[in-house]
């Protein structure tokens, strides 16, 4: 019986460890990309969210899920698109409904 050789292992290791990323590779292209993020639901740049230069009522809820989430104020207003003193209007009004402990609105 032959013992393989050290650089004989070293081969074989390589070439598991290649048809190991190989296999991941092919299996992430099957599964697709990975499920949705709840944030990403949201969509803040929906057009629902805005009704001109204001937040309808889905806008705001979408901010104050957003603050669920842990956004910033500044995270806030980049996403919807309105200035940072509105998204701190929004921030401290969702505080007032107990932040994350509020009561969620449907969308």
């Amino acid at each position: 019986m032959n013992i393989p050789s050290a650089m004989e292992i070293d081969a074989v290791l390589s070439l598991v460890a290649e048809a190991r990323a190989n296999l991941d590779r092919v299996e992430s292209i099957l599964r697709g990309p990975a499920p949705a993020e709840p944030e990403d639901e949201l969509d803040p740049k929906s057009p629902l969210n805005k009704n001109g230069v204001n937040l309808t009522p889905r806008g705001v809820e979408v901010a104050y899920r957003m603050f669920d989430a842990g956004r910033t104020r500044y995270a806030v207003s980049e996403a919807l698109d309105i200035s940072y003193g509105a998204a701190t209007h929004r921030f401290h009004a969702w505080e007032k409904l107990g932040g994350k402990n509020r009561e969620p609105q449907p969308l």
